[in-house]
């Protein structure tokens, strides 16, 4: 298992359309991907369980892999995060 933490900076946070791109960006990895706020923890691959979490601008997300493809998919997403721009 691999995590890393980082920092929402998009305006909007993770409202619907950016939350559906992290989704459709996150199943090209062959990891199980999840997301944590801190108090919640989610599937990555889940458009509900991702608006659930309400990220706003400046939330703190930690993105957890585990599987075989896991530090290179933490790392690209999040570079993926960190570039939202909506």
């Amino acid at each position: 298992m691999v995590s890393k933490k980082v920092m929402v900076t998009n305006k909007t946070g993770l409202h619907a359309r950016p939350a559906s791109n992290l989704v459709t960006f996150c199943k090209k990895y062959n990891s199980k991907i999840s997301l944590s706020n801190g108090e919640k923890t989610v599937s990555a691959a889940s458009i509900i369980h991702v608006l659930t979490l309400g990220v706003k601008q400046g939330t703190q997300l930690e993105v957890i892999a585990e599987g075989e493809d896991e530090a290179t998919a933490v790392e690209e997403i999040v570079a993926f995060i960190e570039n939202l721009d909506e």
